[in-house]
């Protein structure tokens, strides 16, 4: 049956509306890491035009992070590229996960939306999506990626004009760890996902060592393929 342009809207805002809500609870860990992101991207001494530019351009805390040492001792450009590569490839890995959701797209439509994804709002995403209806998938989507781009450059923003101002011992940069944590623990009742968990944690710990983040990587990497082997193992079980 056919929908009237007036239902269609409403569906719209229906999963507009849902995608922030959804997103409420992360957004006070988000502000935090964003923050944490700020002050140390203000305390580099690149300059706040510079500094909230990169934050502009690359979305991406821990790149940032991992690239801002390499940024100030003048390191070649390919390396510094190359780092904040590595450190977000897992950005290649979520990309593949919401192809089934997203893929269908236009182009310029899935380019604008891939700007958006985040840690968060991938997990959020994941977790929230079966009750979405297919079609309005990609407004749910665009709902909590802006409300985390939204929620993170707030962050960001502060980090940048308060540096100095906060004190080390309110530990903000674990919190937007372990908001993380709280949100991907209920995923762990899939045995799956708690076989890639184990497999990625453990390699994470063993790796850690390697330069570049490529331990993160590489932990990543053997999590997802272990998670795969134990769903397929999981389903062929009587």
């Amino acid at each position: 049956m056919k929908t009237t342009a007036s239902e269609d809207a409403d569906g719209s805002r229906a999963a507009w509306r849902a995608g922030w809500i959804d997103m409420l609870p992360t957004m006070p860990p988000t502000i935090a890491w964003g923050l944490v992101t700020g002050v140390a991207m203000a305390q580099s001494g690149m300059g706040l035009t510079k500094a909230y530019g990169l934050s502009i351009l690359a979305y991406a805390g821990s790149a940032q992070l991992a690239v801002l040492p390499l940024l100030l001792s003048h390191a070649p450009l390919s390396i510094t590229v190359l780092t904040a590569l590595m450190v977000n490839l897992r950005f290649v890995i979520y990309s593949a996960a919401l192809k089934p959701a997203l893929g269908a797209l236009p182009f310029w439509h899935r380019f604008r939306l891939a700007y958006l994804i985040g840690d968060m709002s991938f997990v959020i995403f994941m977790r929230r999506s079966a009750a979405i209806e297919p079609a309005r998938l990609p407004t749910y989507f665009a709902a909590i990626g802006i409300s985390n781009f939204l929620a993170w450059h707030a962050g960001s923003f502060a980090g940048l004009l308060a540096a100095g101002r906060i004190p080390p011992e309110w530990g903000l940069d674990f919190a937007g760890m372990l908001a993380l944590v709280a949100l991907l623990v209920p995923m762990l009742a899939n045995r799956a996902a708690l076989a890639g968990c184990t497999v990625a944690g453990v390699l994470g710990v063993a790796l850690v060592g390697l330069p570049a983040r490529l331990g993160l990587v590489l932990a990543t990497l053997a999590g997802i393929g272990a998670a795969l082997i134990a769903e397929r193992f999981l389903r062929r079980s009587p």
